[in-house]
């Protein structure tokens, strides 16, 4: 049985997920899912990607939007509204608190993230095994200018109050120095046939995950195929403000751009949408295997060819 890590952010990282168990559905999928978008609200700790993940291969995501439960009422939201009680930017359904009221009951009883997000995967059955990139409090925050002054934000209200719509100056993992990997982690990439990287966000999503000490050097070290997916399409983002973070460490908005920032030392091979084919070159002449492939994930069938595309590199790639 072929064995598959993927570093894994929210929608994007969700939805390839979905296409590779349909590509590869005798496989043996292990998702490090970024806890970097973590947050506290009303009291309750909220993880976004590891949830998104869940709800997208359990059946309960709002296809809509890419995050959220389906068919989600905010009722409780409208009363914290009422008593004055924010953020009012953050919506979190009905639906959706009960499994941050879940989570946050288990916490404060001793039990730590990976086996909470176990638990909680119990009823949704991903098909994948889902582990938090670390069972310690990691938060990316994010530094701005505004009204005149410069301060750190976190990435949730930088992303979803402020929709990425001022520079972001810096992008700080906070707590990820000294965070160590959930248990489960390394020994799933000690053991992976292949490592893939989905076209999740390379700063804020797969960028975070590898910011925890252990984590990019047992990647680089396990001697399997690494190929990861360009989230740049065009020279644009398929889905949300990557650019504004690129920027933020110093990297361009491109395809090639991309698998640069994250090296040869790291990555085998790369994928780049076929409007970048004229990247190729650049891609490989940094030592990374790239070709053009269609990227779109339109639906569940293209998605899936894009994943069989990642398989049949990595195959190349291991030669």
């Amino acid at each position: 049985m072929q064995r598959i890590v993927v570093l894994a952010g929210g929608i994007g990282g969700a939805r390839f997920l979905r296409g590779l168990k349909a590509a590869a559905p005798e496989a043996d999928i292990t998702v490090i899912g970024n806890t970097g978008d973590d947050i506290h609200l009303f009291g309750l700790k909220v993880c976004p990607d590891l949830d998104t993940v869940m709800y997208t291969l359990g059946g309960g995501i709002n296809e809509e939007q890419g995050w959220g439960r389906t068919d989600e009422t905010f009722k409780v939201k409208e009363e914290l509204a009422a008593y004055g009680v924010g953020p009012e930017w953050f919506g979190l359904g009905d639906r959706d608190f009960a499994t941050h009221i879940v989570r946050s009951q288990m916490l404060a009883a001793g039990y730590p993230l990976s086996a909470v997000t176990e638990a909680l995967c119990d009823r949704w059955q991903p098909g994948v095994r889902l582990i938090p990139m670390s069972d310690d409090r990691v938060e990316t925050h994010v530094a701005v200018e505004l009204d005149g002054e410069r301060k750190a934000i976190h990435f949730q209200e930088y992303w979803v109050r402020l929709r990425a719509s001022v520079d972001a100056l810096a992008v700080v993992p906070v707590g990820a120095e000294q965070a160590k990997p959930a248990p489960g982690v390394l020994e799933a990439v000690a053991e992976a046939d292949v490592v893939l990287f989905p076209p999740s966000n390379p700063v804020v999503s797969v960028g975070t995950i590898l910011a925890v000490p252990g984590i990019r050097e047992a990647i680089a070290d396990a001697g399997v195929p690494v190929v990861g997916l360009s989230p740049i399409v065009g020279d644009a983002p398929v889905r949300g403000m990557a650019d504004k973070v690129l920027a933020a460490v110093g990297v361009e908005s491109s395809a090639a751009a991309v698998a640069e920032h994250y090296g040869s030392g790291l990555l085998d091979g790369w994928l780049v949408d076929t409007v970048d084919k004229g990247a190729v070159e650049r891609v490989e002449a940094a030592g990374i295997r790239c070709k053009a492939v269609p990227l779109m994930m339109t639906d569940l069938d293209a998605t899936a060819e894009m994943a069989r595309a990642a398989l049949a590199m990595a195959e190349e790639v291991r030669g």
